[in-house]
C-alpha cells in the first residue's frame, strides 16, 4: 500500500469512527432543554428551595443536558396566569397550590377539606398516601397538566388583632383567607367575614383595621412577622395548604420515558425533603413566636364535629373523595 493510499485509508477509518460520536453529540444537543419553573412563594421559602434543589439535581444527573430556571415570587404571574401558560406549553413547570387546582377540579379540592388530620406531622403522612396522590390523576384530563406529587405547609392558624379563644370567636371577624371555595365555606360556618386582600397588603390592612385577622401557616406568618400586628394566635388544627409540582401536558408528551422517570424521581426526592423540613422546623418557629408579645391560645376541648358535618353536607356531593381522606387521616 502506497503512502497516499495509507493516508486515505486512515482518514476514512477515522471519519467512520468519529461519525457515531458526532451523531451522538448532535442528538444529545438536540435533546438538551432548560425548563422554566414558576412558583408564587418568595426566595427563601421552602417551596422555592425545593424547586431549586430539584433543578440542581436534574442538572447534575443529566450532565447539564436538562436544567431548570426557577422564577419565584410570582415573576411569571399569579397562579391562574401560570396555569394558563402550562396549558398552552408556554410554561414548562409550575408548583401550584391545591387551592388553585381545587377551584378548577372539585375532586382535587378534597385535599383542602377541614379536619382531615389535626397536626403537621399527620399532614406529612397524609399527602404521601395513595388516596391523596390519586387526586392528581384528574389533572391531565381537566387541566392539561401532569401532577408529580404533593408538598406541604404546616397546619394553618388564625392571627387576630383582638382576643379570640375558640373558633366560635371568629364570628363577625373580618378575616383574610386564601380565596378558595373550601376555605370560604369553612370560615363562613363560624360566622367570619372572609375579606379578600392581596397577600402583600395584609400587614398594612391589619395595622389600619381594614381586616381583623388572617389565617396562614406558621412558616409564612413568621417570615412576614404578622405577630407584630396581632394580639392573639389561635391554632385551628383544621386546614393545611399543599402544593403540587405540575408539568405542562404538552411538554410532558414530548419527553422520553427515561427523562420522565428521572424527573418524577427527583421531584419526589425534593418533595420528601421539603415535607420533612416543615415538620422539623415548624416547632422551632412556634417557639420563636412564643417569645413575642402575641398570646397563644389552644383548641383543646373544642368539638369540631358540627363544623365537619356542615362542611361535608355541602362538599361531599361535589368531592366524595373527602370521605376516603377522612378515613385515612383518622389512622395517622
Amino acid at each position: 500500500m502506497t503512502n497516499c493510499s495509507r493516508r486515505r485509508f486512515m482518514q476514512t477509518a477515522l471519519a467512520a469512527t468519529a461519525a457515531p460520536l458526532i451523531l451522538t453529540s448532535r442528538a444529545r444537543a438536540a435533546s438538551a432543554r432548560e425548563f422554566r419553573l414558576g412558583v408564587i412563594t418568595p426566595a427563601g421559602h421552602s417551596w422555592n428551595n425545593a424547586a431549586l434543589a430539584f433543578g440542581e439535581a436534574l442538572k447534575k444527573e443529566t450532565g447539564g443536558r436538562l436544567s431548570v430556571t426557577v422564577f419565584h415570587s410570582g415573576q411569571l404571574g399569579n397562579e391562574p396566569a401560570m396555569m394558563q401558560q402550562l396549558q398552552t406549553g408556554a410554561l414548562d413547570m409550575g408548583w401550584i397550590q391545591a387551592a388553585e387546582l381545587g377551584s378548577r377540579v372539585n375532586s382535587v379540592a378534597a385535599i383542602n377539606a377541614p379536619y382531615l388530620v389535626r397536626s403537621t406531622a399527620s399532614v406529612a403522612k397524609l399527602v404521601r398516601t395513595p388516596q391523596a396522590l390519586k387526586l392528581l390523576d384528574a389533572l391531565p384530563r381537566e387541566t392539561g397538566t401532569v401532577g408529580l406529587g404533593w408538598g406541604i405547609t404546616g397546619m394553618r392558624v388564625v392571627f387576630a388583632t383582638r382576643d379570640i379563644n375558640t373558633p366560635d370567636d371568629l364570628k363577625g371577624l373580618k378575616l383574610r383567607i386564601n380565596p378558595t371555595p373550601v376555605y370560604r365555606d369553612f370560615y363562613q360556618f363560624f360566622g367570619a367575614a372572609p375579606t379578600p386582600i392581596p397577600t402583600p397588603a395584609v400587614f398594612d390592612a391589619m395595622t389600619n383595621g381594614q381586616v381583623d385577622g388572617l389565617e396562614a401557616d406558621i412558616e409564612f406568618s413568621w417570615n412576614q412577622r404578622f405577630d407584630k400586628v396581632s394580639k392573639t394566635l389561635l391554632p385551628m388544627n383544621a386546614l393545611f395548604m399543599p402544593f403540587a409540582p405540575l408539568v405542562s401536558g404538552r411538554v410532558w408528551k414530548g419527553l422520553d420515558a427515561k427523562d420522565k422517570e428521572l424527573i418524577r424521581g427527583l421531584v419526589g426526592q425534593a418533595l420528601d425533603a421539603q415535607i420533612d423540613s416543615i415538620v422539623t422546623t415548624e416547632q422551632g418557629l412556634i417557639e420563636k413566636l412564643k417569645q413575642t408579645p402575641i398570646t397563644f391560645k389552644s383548641d383543646a376541648g373544642y368539638d369540631p364535629q358540627p363544623a365537619i358535618a356542615a362542611f361535608d353536607q355541602v362538599w361531599l356531593p361535589k368531592a366524595p373523595q373527602i370521605a376516603d381522606l377522612r378515613k385515612v387521616g383518622a389512622t395517622l
